[in-house]
């Protein structure tokens, strides 16, 4: 029977303390609360704060843009400019001709018609002669062929003769001697434009 007091004393204890928990739960979560509400108005001034100035900067980026684009603007109404001839270029490697000899011929021709150009190379009595005829005959056809243009009304707007690698040979002589000889060659380029009316 004494037993029976303790344990009802015990059971009263039990909900007090649980009642006592729950009450500084339940102040702990009052204090949360009245402090997220003092710091929810600064919150949401910082992120006026923060949106105003992404606004200027958006604002700013905008009128940088709006500046760059007008210049562009203006710039477009430029007079085009006059479509430039096309060039047909033709050329002939390692010609066993050397560059010395064929810059002569080369300088004659330059800046000639093309018929008029053919008639002085077919009757040039110069080595070089011949294989320049030929490449002015090639770069014609290549008007004709490629660019859709009237070969025998071209010119030579640009000829060009460079040196290409040397053969070197030996030549015996007098008292057990050899003399190089040196065999040249070049690379000739020429280049047609159509002649303007």
């Amino acid at each position: 029977m004494a037993d029976e007091p303790k344990k009802a004393k015990k059971a009263e204890k039990k909900p007090a303390k649980k009642a006592a928990a729950k009450g500084t739960k339940k102040a702990g979560a009052a204090k949360k609360e009245s402090k997220e509400k003092k710091a929810a108005p600064k919150k949401a001034a910082k992120k006026e704060a923060k949106g105003k100035k992404d606004s200027k900067a958006a604002a700013k980026g905008k009128e940088k843009k709006a500046e760059k684009k007008e210049p562009a603007k203006k710039a477009a109404p430029k007079a085009k400019a006059p479509a430039t001839p096309p060039v047909v270029k033709a050329s002939a490697r390692y010609v066993r001709v050397a560059p010395r000899k064929a810059r002569l011929i080369a300088d004659q021709v330059r800046g000639m018609h093309i018929e008029s150009a053919r008639a002085l190379l077919q009757f040039s009595p110069r080595g070089a002669a011949h294989p320049i005829h030929k490449l002015i005959n090639s770069a014609a056809a290549n008007a004709e062929n490629n660019h859709e243009l009237i070969g025998d009304e071209m010119r030579i707007s640009s000829i060009t003769v460079d040196e290409g690698p040397t053969l070197r040979r030996f030549r015996p002589r007098a008292m057990g001697r050899a003399t190089p000889i040196n065999k040249r060659t070049s690379h000739i380029r020429v280049a047609l434009t159509p002649v303007e009316d």
